[in-house]
């Protein structure tokens, strides 16, 4: 049995274990315990997707960890418009990268508004998507996504529902979007 230890040291994760020397960063300890799991499927199948996991490791490193509250919204749409005809971050598979960009983006979408979601849907989706996937989420609260929407974006005048729909009423309603 293997013993194992994180310790974050200067927001730099160090994996001490029984089998050898420590092991230093996010990305070395994570393509360690995938290999160690016995699922290299996780760090891509071709060398295309290989190095599409990498890139968006690195990604996670360079842009996302550490980023200014206005450097957000660039992540967020840089994301959006990339993940536009995608199901996952590395193509068609789920891999390493979906799982570390998840943990990564979490705190921020978490705290995003519907509207804000909604105009980034495809990263809204992809997250949603992740977060159920088996084994993915563990301790964090899972984030709430509006599955039908009510109203367009760009839409900032009322929204006008029949409560004839809502519980047998033949009033009309008007609220503000």
């Amino acid at each position: 049995m293997v013993s194992v230890t994180v310790i974050y040291m200067c927001q730099v994760p160090v994996l001490h274990s029984n089998n050898g020397p420590a092991l230093v960063g996010l990305v070395t300890i994570t393509t360690h315990l995938v290999q160690e799991a016995k699922r290299p499927e996780l760090l891509g199948g071709s060398a295309e997707h290989k190095a599409l996991v990498q890139q968006w490791l690195e990604y996670r490193l360079t842009k996302v960890d550490g980023c200014h509250k206005d450097e957000i919204k660039t992540i967020l749409k840089d994301l959006n418009s990339y993940l536009e005809d995608k199901v996952y971050l590395a193509g068609n598979q789920f891999t390493l990268a979906d799982t570390l960009m998840y943990y990564g983006i979490h705190y921020i979408i978490v705290d995003l508004a519907i509207q804000e979601k909604e105009k980034h849907m495809n990263v809204t989706r992809w997250f949603d998507h992740v977060q159920h996937y088996t084994g993915v989420r563990h301790h964090l609260p899972p984030v709430v996504v509006l599955r039908n929407r009510v109203y367009t974006s760009g839409h900032h005048g009322g929204l006008r529902l029949d409560a004839r729909m809502f519980e047998g009423r033949r009033e009309e309603y008007t609220g503000v979007c």
